[in-house]
């Protein structure tokens, strides 16, 4: 990895206003096809800048959001406050979104059965691998949905193994109120610096604590930047040297954390992702109708934009529209 100058993200015409007094977020993606601009996605983005100050934004990045799986370093972090000794790959897939390879399946069943725990204990909901290749395979040998293969088995094989090496209640493990939860809740706050202003259910039925998008990147910069052995910079140090674990061969937060290491990346569900440099640089960015396309292209924009150089941000930008099967058009970052 090379840095050169940041580049500062242009300002964008204010935008109107919609409904009750709210503005409408300013468009970071187009989606152009055959020429013609056939689509735009709207969102809000911050950079903090290595001193965690607010270095460039747009749309509003103090609004809470639900950041869905890029709270999961620090639902990770709270299993090692609970005394939960995990490590290496272990600890990368207590953090992950994984894609249902047949690594990341095997490793949760071993760790299942190494805290006297079996797959009837999670309480994910049956679903197939994240990744579509994997689906795909998984289907056509036979197997139907199930709670491991959902992609936040490793979180919750670890929540689970907290719990019992606590003597805590398993079968309530993801009520708000359970103590693990209490602890899950005191690091999102210390990492972020804010208050958690909503709490929902996530897509696994974990509890969802909402967090701005500057509390969500100043988080990641707490991560890469804590006193090494603390449960944060453990966290950080096992998705960082395990990225495959994290997420999975074919995903782009593997790619990025491959290709610039020290670096800490995390998307979520509904468009949301995270990132922190290792010198304390991070952004954070939400797509507001939640389009998962869109991701590769505005992070590797703004990741120029911050002065990154690396032949990974090719990659992650590449993110073709096909039409009869050929590629006829892109999604492109607009800003």
């Amino acid at each position: 990895m090379t840095s050169s100058s940041p580049t500062p993200i242009p300002e964008q015409a204010p935008a109107p206003e919609a409904g009750a007094g709210a503005p409408v977020p300013p468009v970071l993606a187009e989606v152009v096809r055959s020429g013609f601009v056939e689509g735009r996605h709207r969102g809000s983005l911050v950079v903090l800048a290595a001193d965690g100050s607010v270095e460039s934004a747009l749309g509003d990045v103090a609004a809470p959001v639900f950041p869905r799986s890029t709270n999961k370093p620090m639902q990770a972090a709270a299993v090692l406050r609970a005394g939960l000794e995990l490590s290496g790959e272990r600890l990368a897939l207590a953090a992950a979104s994984h894609s249902g390879e047949s690594f990341h399946l095997d490793l949760v069943r071993t760790m299942l059965a190494e805290h006297g725990l079996t797959p009837d204990h999670l309480q994910t909901p049956p679903d197939l691998p994240l990744d579509p290749e994997e689906a795909e395979s998984y289907l056509a040998s036979g197997r139907l949905r199930d709670r491991l293969a959902m992609n936040c088995s490793g979180k919750h094989t670890a929540m689970l193994a907290a719990a019992a090496r606590n003597g805590w209640p398993l079968t309530s493990y993801l009520d708000q109120d359970h103590p693990l939860q209490q602890l899950v809740a005191e690091g999102v706050r210390a990492a972020s610096g804010e208050e958690v202003a909503h709490v929902g259910t996530d897509g696994c039925g974990a509890p969802l604590l909402s967090l701005s998008l500057t509390g969500l990147a100043r988080a990641f910069r707490h991560f890469v930047l804590a006193d090494p052995g603390t449960p944060e910079r453990r966290v950080a140090d096992a998705m960082r040297a395990h990225p495959e674990y994290v997420a999975g061969t074919r995903r782009p937060d593997t790619w990025l954390m491959q290709a610039l290491p020290g670096t800490l990346s995390k998307m979520g569900a509904e468009a949301v992702q995270a990132v922190a440099l290792p010198d304390g640089r991070a952004l954070a960015f939400k797509i507001d109708d939640g389009a998962t396309r869109t991701l590769g292209p505005i992070l590797a924009r703004l990741l120029r934009r911050m002065g990154v150089d690396s032949p990974v941000l090719a990659r992650l930008e590449d993110a073709p529209l096909l039409g009869g099967g050929v590629r006829v058009g892109e999604i492109r970052a607009a800003f």
